[in-house]
């Protein structure tokens, strides 16, 4: 695997955990109170609005789409936390130290499952356009908001966590495209 790749991951992954723990210290851990159907709307709403971008080629909002794909690494991270904290008050208030731990052991998770996929795949995503990270991030939206439906339950595919990793990574690898100037950000 390319080496440039794990810093160039490194260097994303550290951009969006920057804006994670900053927005913690502004609105503390407000987004506790989401439920895995609500994180599916937040990503969404960031994969639509970088697909309508794309199709019309008109931004009236000053935020740039590199912004969107790190907001959904922030909120797969957070769908993934909010999956492994179980108890009677899910929208219990978080400490800022401790928030940022369970951030980094999911941010390493997801790191992981992208050494080994992208040793299998041989950095396929490396050809892919931006066009299809937001394509296949949405698909991977829909799938969510169906285990949902099924109650969390499948019958052979992965789970919701699975999905959300791939979020993850899928917006991680357009934004080392967007730094080496492969797609407009």
């Amino acid at each position: 695997m390319n080496n440039s790749t794990n810093q160039q991951y490194d260097s994303a992954l550290l951009s969006c955990r920057d804006i994670f723990l900053k927005k913690t210290r502004d609105y503390g851990t407000s987004w506790r109170v989401l439920r895995p159907i609500s994180i599916a709307v937040q990503l969404f709403i960031k994969a639509k609005r970088i697909r309508t971008l794309q199709e019309t080629r008109e931004q009236r909002v000053e935020e740039d789409k590199a912004g969107e794909f790190q907001a959904m690494v922030n909120y797969g991270i957070i769908g993934l936390i909010q999956l492994s904290i179980t108890g009677p008050e899910p929208a219990e208030d978080m400490p800022a130290e401790e928030a940022a731990k369970w951030y980094d052991e999911k941010a390493a998770l997801a790191r992981k499952i992208m050494l080994d996929k992208n040793h299998d795949y041989g950095e396929a995503w490396r050809d892919m356009s931006q066009e299809s990270f937001v394509d296949l991030i949405m698909m991977k939206i829909l799938r969510i908001r169906q285990i949902v439906v099924n109650e969390g339950k499948t019958l052979i595919s992965e789970g919701i966590d699975s999905n959300y990793i791939d979020i993850i990574n899928y917006s991680v690898f357009a934004l080392i495209l967007i730094g080496e100037g492969k797609h407009s950000g």
